[in-house]
């Protein structure tokens, strides 16, 4: 609840509003010109619309269709915005553990760059794990009737769910400028990645009004305002879960 807390989360929310389109677009154009895989195309979409259902998802699908090969702009403007999102958690999760001197500029970007590839590597090894499993999902789901996607919405949740507990814990451990022990973070990974999990079905639940009122009050700028509006409450969700284990940690006189 600290001011602090708000400031760095709309700074991450800000980067992975600038982060989204390029990091898609990246995405979409490795598994379309690169792997040439039609499935994991489709496993992408499948993934926007667990996280933005409703005319959200048919905005980002129409807009991402149009885009073709991989360019090296939307590779650089990743890499730039991403960074982006790590250098005020790390800013964030140094204050939390006590840790009075942040990296340089240069060891963090370094660092970022690890949790870039990292991070994204999780997110296709869940798509991917999603697109395998199409053929057979399409064959059982069309001697079950309508069950097709909603087999398909399983085996992404699957993988997407404990590979995003991962990513949570590589950043809860890798991050701070200092030692952690593994196993004082992996605690609070499973259940910030749960609660991240819950929140997109209040999202499902709050997106009918939310999209109407966004489109009065932003209008051409609603959809970003999602993204931004979300991104902030997760990077709170987040911080809170630093700020729990580490005064749980001062709290044990055995730490």
């Amino acid at each position: 609840m600290e001011t602090e807390a708000h400031v760095y989360a709309l700074a991450v929310s800000a980067s992975v509003l600038l982060s989204f389109f390029p990091f898609c677009n990246v995405m979409l154009s490795f598994c379309r010109n690169v792997l040439h895989w039609r499935a994991a195309e489709q496993a992408i979409y499948l993934a926007l619309s667990d996280y933005f259902p409703g005319e959200m998802t048919i905005f980002v699908k129409r807009n991402l269709m149009l885009k073709g090969d991989l360019h090296l702009a939307s590779m650089v403007l990743l890499l730039f915005t991403a960074n982006g999102i790590f250098e005020p958690l790390e800013v964030a999760l140094n204050r939390t553990w006590g840790v009075t001197k942040n990296r340089s500029y240069f060891r963090n970007q370094l660092v970022s760059l690890g949790m870039i590839f990292a991070c994204g590597l999780l997110a296709l090894a869940s798509v991917l794990f999603t697109a395998m499993n199409q053929p057979w999902i399409a064959a059982l789901g069309g001697k079950l009737g309508g069950f097709h996607t909603w087999l398909d919405l399983l085996f992404f949740k699957m993988a997407a769910v404990p590979l995003s507990i991962f990513s949570l814990f590589l950043i809860y451990w890798l991050l701070p400028n200092r030692r952690i022990p593994p196993a004082r973070v992996a605690p609070v990974a499973i259940v910030v990645g749960l609660m991240l999990e819950a929140m997109k079905y209040v999202n499902l639940a709050l997106s009918p009004w939310l999209e109407a009122k966004f489109e009065h009050e932003y209008y051409i700028f609603r959809h970003s305002v999602t993204i931004l509006i979300w991104s902030f409450l997760a990077a709170l969700i987040v911080l809170a879960g630093a700020e729990w284990t580490a005064r749980k940690g001062s709290e044990d006189p055995l730490s």
